[in-house]
C-alpha cells in the first residue's frame, strides 16, 4: 500500500498543485491530509476546493482550519497569523466554512497501524519540536506510525532515537522502516516550508517495501508572493516563502 501523506498547505495553490502534478507519477494507495488547508497565503477558497475535490482518505483539523471556520476565537495567535485567519474568514464561502467545521479532530486512527494528528496526538495544537517531545509520544503509542504536522519541519523520529532531522538541500529522501519499532513522522509543509527548503514538502510511504521518502518539488514563489501582498495580507507571510522560514 503506498499512502500520500501531506500537511500545511495553508491557501498556497501554487504549491498546492505541484506537489499534486508531482504525486500524480507515485501511484499512491491512499491520500492523508494533516491539517491547515487555510491561514497565511491568499486562496483559501480554492484551496479547500482543491482539498475537497480529492477527498482525502483521512483528514484532521489543524488549529488555522478551526479558527478560520469560527471553531476557536484565535486569541492564542500572533498578530500576523490573527490578521490573515480573521481576512480569511471573511473571505471562504459558507460551504467551505462547513467543510472546516466538520474536519475531524486529530488524533485518527487508521489502517495498519497508522495514526494522524495535527500537532501531538495529546493535544492537536501542540507542537513536536525535539526528541523530548516526540520520547513520550512513541512510548505511549500503539500505532506502528504516528503522522504530524504543525511545525512545518519534515521530521522522522523513533523509539531509539531522532533518525535523522530532514537534509533541506536533498528533494528526495528515504528512510528504511523497521516492523519492531515505532515511529513520529512529519512530512513538511506543502504551502510554507520552515527549514529553510522554500521547496513544497510532502512523504510517500510504502507500506509493502517499509520505506518513506520524504520529497520536495519547486512552484512559482513569485506567483503565490504577488497574491499575498495584493491582497494586502502582512508581507511577511509572502517575505518568509523565498528562504523556506
Amino acid at each position: 500500500m503506498r499512502y500520500f501523506i501531506f500537511s500545511d498547505v495553508h491557501a498556497n495553490l501554487e504549491a498546492f498543485d505541484a506537489v499534486l502534478s508531482a504525486v500524480a507519477e507515485e501511484q499512491a494507495d491512499r491520500m492523508i491530509f494533516l491539517g491547515d488547508v487555510v491561514g497565511y497565503g491568499a486562496q483559501p477558497n480554492e484551496a479547500i476546493d482543491r482539498l475537497k475535490q480529492l477527498k482525502p482518505d483521512a483528514t484532521v483539523r489543524g488549529n488555522h482550519d478551526k479558527v478560520i471556520a469560527g471553531v476557536e476565537d484565535g486569541s492564542s495567535f500572533q498578530e500576523l497569523a490573527y490578521t490573515s485567519a480573521m481576512w480569511s474568514r471573511r473571505q471562504i464561502r459558507t460551504d467551505n466554512r462547513d467543510y472546516l467545521q466538520r474536519m475531524a479532530q486529530g488524533p485518527v486512527t487508521l489502517e495498519r497501524g497508522i495514526q494522524i494528528s495535527h500537532g501531538s496526538p495529546h493535544d492537536e495544537d501542540f507542537y513536536i519540536v525535539s526528541h523530548w517531545d516526540a520520547r513520550p509520544i512513541l512510548h505511549e503509542s500503539e500505532s506502528w506510525i504516528v503522522f504530524y504536522g504543525h511545525t512545518h519541519l519534515p521530521m522522522i523520529y523513533s523509539t531509539e532515537s531522532k533518525l535523522s532531522q530532514y537534509y533541506p538541500e536533498d528533494d528526495e529522501v528515504y528512510y528504511n522502516l523497521s516492523a519492531d519499532k515505532q515511529y513520529l513522522i512529519n512530512p513538511g509543509s506543502v504551502g510554507q516550508p520552515r527549514d529553510l527548503n522554500p521547496k513544497a514538502s510532502f512523504a510517500i510511504l510504502d507500506t509493502d517495501e517499509s520505506i518513506i521518502c520524504i520529497k520536495r518539488v519547486e512552484y512559482d514563489i513569485q506567483a503565490t508572493q504577488r497574491k499575498i501582498r495584493q491582497a494586502g495580507l502582512p508581507t511577511w507571510h509572502a517575505d518568509r516563502l523565498a528562504a523556506g522560514r
